[in-house]
């Protein structure tokens, strides 16, 4: 039956209707043409940094070596910009929700040894507002596919964002953060599941890194002993 069905629908890539060998992938073209961010980055953003060679932790972008970041390490799985920004927004608001099934591989591999055993993943969340308008929250979809390719926890619901803000796009850094002050908060119900564990926050975007701040520190706040980033794609300057 299942090779029945194989023939009948064979798997097709993600983003275009290409033949591939497996379901929830890429076909070669649209693999080469998506900005996935390798060999050397920021260890606080993910940013890809000139050079070769294997990620080194220490190593920071300009941004960071100014901007405090509340978090240890931070990864993304490639730049925003081209089919990653397509493949975003399809996420996003093209209910596209299969793409964050191809998705888990990739961000599993760009956290790399942020992920240990104990780590628990852990969603950015919506306010109530606007998941009842989209209907689902794609960080959480992401969160989920990682957390099954990794093998590790996920607690969904441990984040909750009880002050609505307005989209922030075209947005200062500055005016960013300030909007998303006091905008995320932990769950009194999930406090118990954050104390002592390693935080891996995800969500789909990274800009000027406001929203995973904001994310940050009720985590710290309800006890976790580590919280790192981890984003699907990270906005890059004159990228």
């Amino acid at each position: 039956m299942q090779s029945l069905i194989q023939i009948l629908y064979p798997p097709q890539c993600v983003m275009c209707e290409a033949r591939t060998e497996v379901d929830f992938a890429l076909c070669g073209r649209c693999w080469a043409e998506t900005p996935f961010i390798d060999g050397l980055c920021c260890d606080e953003c993910g940013s890809p940094l000139p050079g070769q060679g294997e990620p080194e932790f220490g190593i920071l972008c300009d941004d960071c070596m100014v901007i405090a970041r509340p978090w240890s390490k931070g990864r993304a799985a490639m730049i925003y910009k081209d089919k990653a920004r397509r493949l975003v927004l399809s996420l996003k608001h093209g209910d596209r929700t299969d793409l964050a099934r191809a998705a888990g591989p990739w961000l599993a591999r760009a956290a790399g040894p942020l992920i240990t055993p104990e780590t628990l993943i852990v969603p950015v969340p919506l306010h109530r507002f606007r998941l009842l308008r989209r209907k689902f929250n794609q960080a959480a979809l992401l969160a989920g596919q990682t957390a099954a390719v990794a093998g590790v926890q996920r607690c969904s619901d441990a984040l909750i964002r009880p002050k609505k803000t307005a989209p922030l796009e075209g947005h200062t850094r500055d005016q960013r953060f300030e909007a998303l002050s006091g905008a995320i908060a932990a769950n009194p119900k999930r406090m118990a599941q954050l104390a002592g564990r390693k935080v891996l926050l995800i969500d789909d975007v990274m800009t000027s890194g406001a929203t995973f701040a904001a994310a940050t520190e009720p985590c710290y706040g309800a006890g976790a002993d580590d919280v790192c980033v981890l984003a699907l794609a990270r906005v890059v300057k004159n990228a």
